[in-house]
């Protein structure tokens, strides 16, 4: 079985994020690598949208189905 979570190291003990999937006394193999501090919080979903500058038609959320399905989607056909 393998499982990888995250934990925090307090100088002596490791103490995981979440709970471990195995028995008491159960022996497993460790291989620790750190993680960079965060440094700021995530950016925001539409800040991310708004920095792609992405470019479409002015009219896209008015005709999204003809522009996605053809003219035919919009007359029923």
């Amino acid at each position: 079985m393998v499982q990888t979570l995250e934990a925090v190291f307090d100088g002596e003990v490791l103490h995981p994020d979440e709970p471990l999937a195995v028995e008491p006394n159960t022996r497993v193999r460790l291989v620790v690598e750190t993680m960079p501090e965060a440094k700021s919080k995530p950016a925001s979903f539409l800040r991310t949208a708004r920095s792609l500058n992405l470019e479409g038609p002015a009219d896209w959320s008015t005709n999204l189905d003809s522009y996605l399905y053809g003219e035919e989607a919009q007359r029923g056909g």
